[in-house]
Formats: C-alpha cells, structure tokens, sequence
C-alpha cells in the first residue's frame, strides 16, 4: 500500500490518489454443476444503457453498510437480490479488488469513482425456485441464469472484465477441481 493511501475497511469508502472508492461485496455463486449466477441488470443508468445499448449481466454484488462486516454484506445483499442466501461459504479473495467506473458513466454528484470489494465463492445449497428477483421492491436483476465462467466475463460490463478474470483467477483452484491453496 503507498504512503498516500488510507484504508478504512469497515466504513463506507476508502480514499486514495485517485479518488474515493465505495467499499462492497461481490458474490461468486455456483450451483452444483459450478455454474455460476449471473443477472441481468435491472437498474442501469440512462448513460450506460445509451452506451451499451444493452443490459450487462453481472455477478450479485453491494455496499457494505457501516459496522457491518463483509460476510454479513455479503450474505445480506444475497437476500436483497436473488431472494435467498440459502449459501455455504467456500472461500473469500485474500486481497480487495477494485474497478473504476468510467468517468462518463459515473452517476452525477456521486462522490465515488469505483468499488473496492471484497469477493467471495458461494455454494448454492438450494433449488432455483427458492431464487426470487422480485423479494424486494427495487430488484437488481431482471432476468438470470447459471453460466459459465467464460460467459459471465465475456457479457458482463467491460469496465468490470479485469475485475471478474482477478476474482476468478483467486477461485481458480475451485474451478480447476483443485484443493485450496
């Protein structure tokens, strides 16, 4: 970490040289086959729906709420966004990850320039039925779907593709059928 950085990881963002990131979590969750959930963006802003033409489809993430550790966020933004966190937790990343938001893209009068999240890998222990996209009344996702790693990097939003190849590449040894390292 450089001398100019400050971290404060149980509060809401942690500034840098660049700016302020948001501190959050992101979730890999597999089912039994070690797909993986993606949805698709529900809310996107109007820039990036001009931009992309499209909704992304991305991993479950989220904020990390003051005082809350990120397990607890983790768990919690589940419930929030696929209506379950009927989960095991496998493993968590080592290190915080962080992507930036295009300055184009960025929300207006947001004072955050990215995330800087903490990931972990899930195991589904339920059924599909039990995923529900409309448990609350601000769903992130319309649609989802169990994909392939190669799919959820290769649709999701470009900004956040080498965020999702680090993540993966600290789960690799779960994908590769490997033991933990």
């Amino acid at each position: 970490m450089l001398s100019s950085e400050v971290t404060f990881c149980g509060d809401f963002m942690v500034k840098d040289r660049e700016g302020n990131f948001r501190n959050g979590v992101g979730m890999v969750v597999v089912n039994n086959d070690n797909r993986i959930f993606a949805g698709k963006k529900n809310s996107v802003n109007t820039k990036m729906v001009s931009f992309f033409l499209k909704k992304p489809w991305q991993m479950p993430q989220g904020g990390i709420e003051k005082g809350e550790a990120p397990i607890e966020a983790a768990l919690r933004e589940l419930k929030e966004e696929i209506g379950t966190d009927n989960v095991d937790v496998i493993a968590e990343t080592e290190e915080w990850l962080e992507y930036l938001v295009p300055h184009g893209l960025r929300r207006k009068n947001n004072k955050f320039i990215g995330q800087r999240q903490k990931w972990f890998l899930l195991k589904f222990l339920g059924n599909d039925k039990e995923i529900d996209l409309k448990l609350t009344n601000h769903s992130e996702f319309d649609i989802w779907r169990w994909m392939s790693v190669g799919n959820v990097i290769r649709l999701s939003v470009h900004f956040k593709r080498n965020l999702y190849l680090d993540v993966f590449k600290s789960f690799r040894w779960y994908f590769d059928g490997e033991e933990r390292k």
